[in-house]
């Protein structure tokens, strides 16, 4: 005999996990930008485990919870720790890497769009990851200081550690511990 009652099950929320993943992929990176590490070989444990994987499995969950916003963002950032991971250990082409930046940089404008709807928090992230493509732009393809783009990465290390402890103490304490601020904008319906 069957049951009718459905059996529902609560998927808890992993952006604490994706957004610490992003945090610790930017802070390990920054420090080769910023001078304070050399090479990138040391890096790779860092940004494929944590850019990639902790992004990738909150990215999975994200889409079981049908919140595409995130399961999008977490998607595309843990993909991207991947390619640059890859690119990092096998060697690449500069100019290839700026295309991939550009691209990512259109990204992250509408993903900024997005964000700004849903609170401060992910709006500052996603700034300073507008930020960090561009400044990187800069560095590729016009000889600009690594220094720049490292400080960049470094602001997105410290606004995603900041989100990912708020969101994280919201989901246990049940209400907001650390304030994300509220969104800075509504999406309104265009007429053409």
């Amino acid at each position: 005999m069957g049951n009718d009652k459905e059996m529902k099950i609560t998927l808890a929320d992993p952006a604490a996990l994706g957004v610490f993943g992003l945090a610790m992929a930017t802070l390990v990176a920054s420090s080769e930008k910023l001078g304070l590490t050399e090479g990138t070989s040391g890096l790779l444990p860092w940004v494929i485990f944590l850019g990639a994987f902790a992004q990738i499995a909150a990215c999975s969950i994200e889409f079981k919870r049908n919140n595409i916003f995130a399961a999008t963002a977490f998607g595309a950032f843990g993909l991207f720790w991947f390619a640059v991971g890859m690119t990092w250990y096998y060697g690449y082409n500069i100019d290839q890497l700026g295309f991939a930046i550009l691209g990512y940089l259109m990204f992250g404008i509408y993903m900024t769009y997005a964000a700004a709807t849903i609170n401060k928090a992910f709006l500052a992230i996603f700034i300073f990851i507008d930020l960090l493509f561009a400044a990187l732009l800069f560095q590729i393809f016009a000889g600009g200081p690594a220094m720049l783009s490292g400080a960049m990465e470094l602001a997105v290390a410290v606004c995603g550690f900041y989100t990912s402890a708020a969101i994280m103490l919201k989901n246990m304490a049940g209400f907001e511990v650390l304030p994300l601020g509220k969104p800075v904008l509504k999406f309104k319906k265009l007429d053409f």
